[in-house]
Parts: C-alpha cells; sequence; structure tokens
C-alpha cells in the first residue's frame, strides 16, 4: 500500500475529538487503493473549540478532496457544507463531506444505514419489532432514522440531554412511520430492555474498562438481538454478556465495514 505515495496523491482527512481510537484511516485507504485511486486518510485531533478556525484553513489545501467525521463533530461539520443530502438534513448532522468539482462542499450521514445493513447482514430482521436505541448524538440519531426506516414498530431512545432526546423523537414521529418515545425504564440506573427485541448502545459508555453497562445486561435474553457502535475494545462487555446469553449481535467493526463502503463510495463520487 502507498507504493504511489508522493506530493500527487488525494488526501481526506477524518476529524475527532479524540481521535487515536479511530481504524478509518488504514481502512479507508486500503479502499481507495482497491478503487484504483491514488488517495489517503489521514486522522485530525482538533477540539470543539478550535473546529471552525481549523476548517477554515483546511479547506483551502487545493489537495483536500473529503472529510470524515466522528465525535464530537458530527452535529457541528454540516454548517461547513453548502449542500446536504435530504438525510443529513433531516438528521442535522453528517459523518462524510465531499469537495466536488466546483469547488463545494456536499455532506451525507451514513452510520445509520451502514449500522442496519449490519444488523441485518448479522441475522437481525427489524420489521415490525420493538426496539430500545440508548445514545441520541449523531451516530445515534442516524440508527434511530434508519431503524425506523426499516420498519421498527416501536423505538423507545434513552439520552441524557432532555433536549436533543425529544427534538429527535419529534422528528421521528412527523415521519408518520413506527412509533418513537423515550424510555421510562431503568434497573439499578441503567435502560432496561425489557420487553425489546432489539437493543442498540450508540454511546461511546464501554470504552473504558471502569465504564458501567450503558443496559442492565442482566435483563437481556437470548432471543433479543444487541448491538453496540464502539469499535474498541472490539468486544464490549455488553457484547460479551449479550453472546454469553446466546443473543445474536453486531459490533462497531461491523458497523464500520458496512460504513466504510458506504463513505468511499461517496468520497470517490466527486
Amino acid at each position: 500500500m502507498l507504493e504511489n505515495y508522493s506530493g500527487a496523491t488525494r488526501v481526506h482527512l477524518i476529524v475527532g475529538d479524540p481521535i487515536a481510537q479511530v481504524k478509518s484511516p488504514f481502512g479507508v485507504t486500503q479502499a481507495f487503493e482497491s478503487h484504483g485511486r491514488d488517495a489517503i486518510c489521514v486522522p485530525a485531533h482538533v477540539t470543539p473549540a478550535d473546529l471552525t478556525d481549523w476548517w477554515a484553513g483546511t479547506k483551502r489545501a487545493r489537495n483536500i478532496d473529503g472529510l470524515i467525521v466522528t465525535v464530537p463533530h458530527k452535529f457541528a461539520c454540516t454548517a461547513f457544507c453548502d449542500t446536504l443530502s435530504e438525510r443529513a438534513a433531516f438528521l442535522g448532522t453528517v459523518n462524510t463531506v465531499r469537495r466536488d468539482a466546483q469547488g463545494h462542499w456536499h455532506g451525507d450521514m451514513f452510520d445509520g444505514l451502514g449500522y442496519v445493513r449490519a444488523m441485518e447482514k448479522n441475522g437481525c430482521t427489524l420489521n415490525n419489532k420493538r426496539a430500545l436505541l440508548v445514545g441520541a448524538g449523531g451516530a445515534g440519531s442516524a440508527i434511530a432514522h434508519s431503524l425506523v426506516l426499516a420498519g421498527v414498530s416501536e423505538l423507545a431512545i434513552h439520552d441524557p440531554d432532555d433536549q436533543r432526546r425529544q427534538s429527535l423523537i419529534d422528528r421521528l414521529n412527523s415521519l408518520k412511520l413506527g412509533k418513537v418515545t423515550h424510555l421510562e425504564k431503568f434497573t439499578l440506573g441503567s435502560p432496561d430492555p425489557t420487553g425489546f427485541d432489539v437493543v442498540v448502545n450508540a454511546t461511546p459508555i464501554g470504552m473504558k474498562e471502569s465504564d458501567p453497562t450503558p443496559i442492565d445486561a442482566s435483563k437481556i435474553h437470548g432471543d433479543m438481538f444487541v448491538g453496540c457502535v464502539i469499535t474498541a475494545p472490539a468486544i464490549t462487555p455488553l457484547i460479551a454478556a449479550a453472546r454469553a446469553k446466546g443473543c445474536k449481535t453486531v459490533t462497531g467493526a461491523d458497523m464500520f465495514a458496512q460504513v466504510r463502503e458506504l463513505m468511499v463510495n461517496f468520497l470517490l463520487e466527486a
């Protein structure tokens, strides 16, 4: 890989805070190479306070063609786009931005679509199922949207930010598809998955060994499908607990494989 790396190589950035945990730079660069493109993906560690100033300078580099966005910048980076996909505009969040031939920046959000594809690939049927989602941030919002579009009959959302959670619930209910509510059941301070067919953690809780389980694992049973967006560790305590009970699962790595394909195809359309 990178045999042709030179001043002519096109650059795509992945921006986040923190950034050391992301696996995207290698995988995306590898995908560019498999498509015959002389392009790389480079990580950028940028804090929220510096994001606007960083972007003002970064976008002036003529050899930068795209931007991949990770935590916590997925909402903020919508402001950097000249145009948005219908999906990104609805959610108010992006995870991929590309520059077109006219120099305009176009954004889209693939976390939800990629996650649902990964779930279905791992044996999850979503139509008419009851789902619990913990986390209404950038990725969580996108996953919630895709779960509703995939036909869940009910989606309960938990997020400690009441305003963010309710805004998402209201927007999803405006689609007049499955019923979307906020979660009211908790045990020992953790969201209670009792009564749900599908349970997904879309928060960073579980990245550290000292983290509590983001969902009450004692209430999980083998007929549930359990998912987590975290990529490091590869198997979070939530996923390990679910597998121990015989659940089918989807991990952050499973999600990334699907999201990467969508992002790369989008970036290469420019």
